[in-house]
């Protein structure tokens, strides 16, 4: 199968044989995909695809034959200036995309994402890190049919109230609790994560474990390596 012009982030590269790499995509009507990028590590100068384009965060248009698994790139476009990551924002971007390649399965169409993920990388850039990696967290969940409930509480179906503790249970959603038990956040911290208003600093710590908590579950109670990075450098992704 032939496909011209397909909307893609590179995720992840790694080299292939002599001269090419192995690439990690996330496109907008295939999903994440597997796609060989040949002849791009060429030491005589003669590189068919330019490898100043296979970095992550930069928005491009791909030609490619699926065959299988994997795909072959045949062409590729820059769309607009690359974004440039830095610092802590090129880890909360490596953050993005590790989610995104432990989470989804190959050839799995999820243009809902794409979109969740092409509008974060901006706000990675230009926005507090906290709030851009909560919000693309619960949009990941929510294209991946596995969206939160924050506005109800779990067995009574009751509205969350903003001046109660709860304990989010990823079965079940807001569990009151008391203020001192682990993982407890405030209905207001719930509240502002679904209807998308920031929340204070320590609103947005609490949505953090919680969180890691519900990627954890869908993980299989694994670990994501970004989490021991940011904890071994410090990072403010708090």
């Amino acid at each position: 199968m032939l496909l011209d012009q397909q909307p893609t982030y590179i995720l992840h590269a790694r080299p292939y044989r002599e001269t090419s790499l192995l690439l990690e995509c996330l496109t907008r009507d295939l999903g994440r995909i597997g796609m060989v990028a040949r002849g791009v590590r060429s030491e005589k100068g003669k590189a068919r695809l330019q490898r100043a384009l296979l970095e992550p965060f930069q928005p491009l248009t791909t030609d490619l034959q699926l065959r299988g698994e994997l795909a072959t790139m045949r062409g590729i476009e820059a769309v607009g200036a690359p974004l440039r990551l830095t610092g802590d924002a090129n880890l909360a971007g490596l953050y993005l995309n590790e989610l995104v390649v432990r989470l989804t399965g190959r050839q799995d169409p999820l243009p809902d994402l794409f979109d969740a993920y092409a509008l974060a990388l901006p706000r990675l850039a230009n926005e507090p890190l906290a709030w851009s990696l909560r919000r693309f967290e619960r949009d990941l969940l929510e294209a991946l049919g596995y969206g939160l409930q924050l506005e109800f509480e779990g067995e009574s179906g009751e509205p969350v109230d903003t001046t109660r503790f709860y304990r989010y249970q990823v079965e079940l959603g807001p569990m009151p609790c008391l203020p001192n038990a682990p993982t407890a956040l405030r209905g207001s911290d719930l509240l502002a994560l679904a209807q998308d208003r920031t929340p204070d600093t320590a609103g947005l710590a609490a949505l953090r474990g919680m969180m890691r908590e519900v990627i954890r579950f869908y993980l299989n109670g694994g670990e994501l390596r970004a989490w021991r990075v940011f904890s071994g450098l410090g990072a403010r992704e708090r």
